[in-house]
């Protein structure tokens, strides 16, 4: 029995097209191995067009109230709730997520950050008004930055996307967003919603692979550049955009410490662990997959953790036992068998550590034992289901430790110390650190990294200042 291959389309100016020249790309379920759809190639001419009718929407979606902002990203929100099947199911073929985890964990959370900023729109902050020259009256004007052209990623294409879209047309700036080239269908979906209620040309969907993306981050239109990514994607964003002067937005990877002291408690601990390092596959650039613990319980956390990865199931979307689905596409299959296949001679897998089944990117809840902290495995980011677990003696060098990466974005601590905890939040050099949970993350409260996981936060009012620029403006008083 044959599957029909559907043909997804760029949108642009409120419509949707195949690549100018026609060229496309062969979309792979992550399930089946099989083609599922076909997305256009956009080249420079599709770049162009995008770019332009971006441009050419600006002034008028600038000029809007942020009351008349807030209500079109709010009937966003409402049409993403009334669609919500359709967007999981998009995003399930997409990737292979569980359908009832996307359900629950991806659909709510995203409309709430749309909502969340919608009422952003209408709170601009700026310093006071006064008299600072005798005179003159300065005043400070925050303004959109103009079409900002951004690029969402493979492991969670809904929820970057709303991470991208919705504070950068709150704040009134145009889009031109490009999902990736594996995972294009449910950013497409989001065109079909999202077109019904913005004018033409706000926002644009251009469907492509890297040559896309940079031709997007080159083009002199965008005023900004916005990208969640791999860090050799990030730097590569950064130096294109230096030729112009654009504001650039990162959000690359991580390598997540969580550092488990001898008054935790074991067993909530590795719980709390195990869903962090293995949900969605452990393609998240916050997932708890470095775990330090202290040498008198280590032994002990290693087996409990070793038996929860046993007890944890991966599997088919419909099944709703499985905890996470495949890895997004064979590439990263391959990265991730190929850490394990290099483990050194002191490592020790305690479970899993091998791809589950023939058919489709599966591969086993994995952990780690012996490490080092120069090894391959704790330096690098595996983005996978496989966490991995060194020992320490004392404070010091659980900070000595966790720090010792290039990657700086999130962290965690269990203790029961309070003293410690904030102790360690002040020492740990990461965007977020957790005490005693992992991975939660809510729209009110900043998203970002330093290091190499980038710059510029996501959600929260950071995150929508990051869309805004800021002009003085001073008048003279005196008659």
């Amino acid at each position: 029995m044959t599957t029909e291959v559907r043909r997804l389309r760029n949108y642009i100016n409120g419509e949707f097209r195949d690549a100018a020249d026609g060229r496309t790309i062969d979309v792979v379920s992550p399930v089946t191995e099989e083609v599922y759809a076909t997305s256009p190639l956009s080249g420079q001419a599709d770049v162009d067009a995008a770019m332009e009718a971006a441009a050419a929407a600006f002034p008028a979606w600038r000029d809007t109230t942020p009351a008349e902002r807030q209500k079109a990203l709010l009937k966003i929100a409402d049409a993403f709730e009334e669609r919500a099947e359709d967007l999981i199911a998009a995003e399930s073929e997409n990737t292979g997520k569980p359908i009832g985890l996307t359900r629950s964990e991806e659909i709510p959370p995203m409309v709430d950050q749309i909502r969340f900023f919608a009422g952003a729109a209408r709170l601009l902050e700026g310093r006071s008004a006064g008299e600072y020259m005798e005179g003159l009256t300065s005043i400070i004007r925050r303004e959109p930055v103009g079409v900002c052209a951004q690029v969402a990623p493979w492991n969670y294409p809904m929820m970057m996307a709303v991470w991208k879209f919705a504070p950068a047309l709150a704040a009134g700036n145009t889009v031109v967003i490009k999902p990736s080239d594996t995972t294009p269908a449910s950013t497409v979906l989001m065109a079909e919603i999202i077109g019904q209620i913005l004018p033409k040309g706000v926002f644009n969907v251009l469907c492509g692979d890297r040559d896309t993306g940079r031709a997007m981050v080159e083009h002199p239109i965008p005023a900004m550049a916005s990208i969640t990514g791999s860090v050799r994607a990030g730097m590569q964003v950064a130096e294109s955009a230096a030729k112009d002067v654009k504001r650039v937005h990162l959000e690359l990877g991580g390598k997540a410490p969580v550092v488990v002291f001898e008054d935790a408690d074991i067993a909530k601990t590795v719980s709390g662990v195990s869903e962090a390092g293995f949900f969605n596959a452990g393609q998240d650039c916050t997932a708890a997959t470095r775990v330090l613990v202290h040498e008198s319980i280590h032994d002990e956390f290693v087996s409990a953790l070793a038996k929860a990865a046993a007890d944890t199931k991966t599997g088919q979307p419909d099944d709703e036992d499985v905890a996470y689905g495949p890895l997004n596409n064979a590439n990263q299959l391959k990265q991730v068998s190929g850490f394990i296949e290099r483990l050194p001679a002191h490592a020790k897998v305690e479970a899993g550590g091998h791809r589950v089944g023939d058919k489709g990117y599966f591969y086993a809840p994995t952990v780690v034992s012996g490490l080092k902290q120069d090894d391959e495995i704790i330096q690098n980011e595996v983005f996978g289901p496989v966490i991995t677990v060194q020992s320490f003696t004392d404070e010091d060098q659980a900070v000595t430790y966790a720090n010792g990466v290039e990657y700086a974005l999130a962290s965690s601590v269990w203790t029961q110390n309070h003293a410690r905890a904030m102790r360690m939040s002040k020492n740990l050099d990461f965007g977020c650190v957790w005490i005693n949970t992992h991975i939660p993350l809510v729209a009110e409260m900043p998203h970002g990294g330093f290091k190499k996981s980038g710059y510029g936060k996501d959600l929260s009012a950071y995150g929508f200042e990051d869309y805004t620029r800021i002009k003085h403006v001073m008048t003279s008083i005196e008659d």
